[in-house]
């Protein structure tokens, strides 16, 4: 199999022992018609795999259809993949075919495959068990013949065990599983992905590439990039359109690596599972540092006003309105101000956030920042769409909250 000439067809960098090895499975697996299970962080390219097996199978003459299935409301996903038969709900004012029946033939690709409402995934598992389905509103069982290939970047264990995704359908899907490296994983690779990107931005708006010195390469290399290739990508075509000078040093490349906390210290192995994006635990960690953060500020305001105030001459005594008529006013004002600072922190620990109520905030900055607007997020949030609206609804976050 020569890897090279299937990188260059689908665009793909880098030369990782762990991405050869997601590439070669792929390769693998194409002419079968197994079921198979793309896993990996959001953000790392699962999306290309699908492409690669229908195009080395025997399929590849035959329609290929991607699906995201976070992307669309859990009231018609049913027939979207099924279709459905006139009059069998309000609008469907003519009987329409589901993707499944489409891609008969074909490839079917079920993107965040985790997403499904588990009624979905009772259907599901009947196509993948039989090759039958109905239409919604429909008594009649129909055929496909369709090699169906899912991915998520959810821990689908994790899910199993909290009652979100069904077993039987899990070891169906992963009859092939193909893991794919989180960028951090795949270090040699960074610098190769973010000269490409750059030279896309200089090549599209005809100007300079930009260019890293050592201390910004190594800076780039090391960092942990939670986003991963999306995120790498987005710095790079930042500092492209940004930046006049054209060779990034280690401090202008700081300004657009955000700062990391503690949950993104986790040590990551070969054969570490994904982890799950947006979890509670790191939703609550963000509000705390986010909270710590401001409290920080407002003492650092409060330390200035007291040393400005010391520094103000001593003049008669008079009032006026608006102002402390005494320095030494000004000084017990500040010393009060501090006092409530540290009283707030000291009182902090006996009112802690819940999870519910961190998760909720969390939502809500990301919500205010977008101005309200969903996508951009859940993209934020590195959550789907479909999890950042089961989330608004669960904790109660209304249009008021975000005023």
């Amino acid at each position: 199999m020569d890897l090279i000439a299937l990188k260059q067809r689908f665009g793909i960098i880098g030369n990782s022992e762990l991405l050869n090895r997601a590439l070669e499975v792929a390769v693998r697996v194409a002419p079968t018609d197994l079921s198979v299970l793309v896993t990996g962080e959001s953000g790392v390219g699962k999306e290309f795999f699908p492409q690669i097996i229908h195009a080395y199978s025997a399929r590849k003459h035959n329609k290929y259809i991607a699906v995201n299935c976070g992307a669309i409301p859990e009231g018609t996903i049913d027939s979207e993949l099924f279709g459905h038969e006139k009059g069998s709900f309000t609008g469907a004012v003519e009987a329409r075919k589901g993707y499944f029946e489409e891609a008969d033939g074909g490839t079917i690709f079920l993107d965040e495959v985790a997403e499904l409402p588990l009624s979905t995934q009772v259907r599901l598992l009947r196509v993948l068990q039989t090759g039958e389905f109905l239409r919604v509103g429909s008594a009649k069982v129909q055929k496909t013949n369709v090699r169906v290939v899912a991915a998520t970047n959810m821990n689908l264990q994790e899910a199993i065990e909290r009652g979100r995704f069904r077993e039987d359908l899990y070891y169906r899907l992963n009859t092939v599983p193909i893991a794919v490296p989180a960028l951090r994983e795949r270090r040699e690779d960074i610098f190769l992905l973010f000269r490409k990107f750059a030279s896309d931005v200089a090549v599209q708006y005809r100007m300079p590439a930009i260019t890293l010195d050592d201390a910004a390469r190594k800076m780039l290399e090391g960092y942990y990039w939670r986003g991963n290739i999306r995120q790498l990508k987005n710095v790079a075509e930042q500092i492209s359109a940004i930046e006049e000078n054209r060779v990034v040093t280690a401090p202008i490349l700081a300004r657009y690596l955000p700062q990391q906390n503690a949950s993104s210290s986790v040590v990551v192995t070969k054969n570490a599972a994904p982890e799950e994006p947006a979890s509670e635990r790191e939703l609550l960690y963000k509000v705390l540092f986010d909270m710590r953060a401001d409290i920080n500020d407002l003492k650092r305001m409060v330390s200035e006003l007291m040393r400005g105030a010391a520094q103000v001459p001593q003049e008669p005594k008079q009032e006026v309105a608006g102002y402390l008529p005494t320095t030494a006013g000004a000084m017990s004002h500040a010393r009060s101000m501090v006092d409530a600072v540290n009283a707030e922190v000291v009182e902090e620990p006996r009112e802690p956030l819940t999870k519910a109520d961190a998760q909720r905030e969390q939502i809500i900055r990301a919500l205010r920042h977008n101005n309200g607007r969903r996508r951009e997020a859940a993209a934020e949030l590195f959550m789907s769409e479909r999890t950042l609206y089961r989330k608004i609804k669960e904790l109660g976050i209304e249009e008021k909250d975000l005023a």
